[in-house]
């Protein structure tokens, strides 16, 4: 398989990995393009892959027993995307993971990288660095909903996604910011 050098590069921003190490990471990935709307991670499903977003969108999202939806997160490229609890304890995930737009990602077998990462120390490390990103990412997110009002929070996402009123549908963004769609419109025109 043949790969981008800014997704090499973008590996590297964590953590050092040599060339041939690369070679072996291809071995247990695949690069896929998905439709918009298809569910990489579905739930209840006992996931056994991790995602690396390159192009669209990609949203996480619980769903209750009344079947009504919350999203967690968004993501751009060029991220890292799976259910991390799911996977480490090989349980069903609590979460959905699906395609906003058209996409295209790496999808890795995460018990081969695993075992990957068992055997080589710079694979290791920079498992350990996407991790604590995911995790520093997730703390920031908790600390937007405790201590944010709803339109500090729509302020805080225009921010980290540029053009999001035209990336995602409102009641998308209605729903990760924890009100509904008509709040989204009053704050909206406030913000005019």
């Amino acid at each position: 398989m043949n790969y981008n050098e800014s997704h090499y590069e973008f590996l590297n921003s964590f953590s050092n990995i040599p060339e041939e190490l690369v070679q072996e990471l291809l071995n247990i990935t695949e690069f896929k393009t998905i439709k918009e709307g298809t569910q990489l991670v579905k739930l209840g499903e006992v996931p056994s892959k991790v995602y690396m977003l390159v192009s669209g969108m990609l949203r996480c999202f619980l769903i209750t027993e009344s079947g009504k939806e919350f999203n967690k997160s968004f993501y751009l490229p060029i991220s890292f995307a799976g259910p991390v609890a799911a996977l480490i304890q090989k349980k069903p995930s609590l979460f959905v993971f699906e395609s906003l737009s058209d996409c295209e990602v790496y999808e890795i077998d995460y018990y081969k990288l695993m075992a990957l990462c068992n055997k080589n120390e710079s694979l290791n490390m920079l498992y350990s660095k996407v991790l604590e990103t995911v995790y520093m990412a997730y703390e920031k997110r908790l600390v937007e909903l405790i201590s944010l009002n709803a339109t500090d929070r729509y302020l805080q996402l225009k921010k980290q996604v540029p053009g999001v009123d035209e990336l995602i549908p409102q009641y998308h963004i209605a729903s990760y910011l924890g009100i509904t769609p008509v709040q989204l419109s009053r704050i909206r025109k406030k913000l005019e």
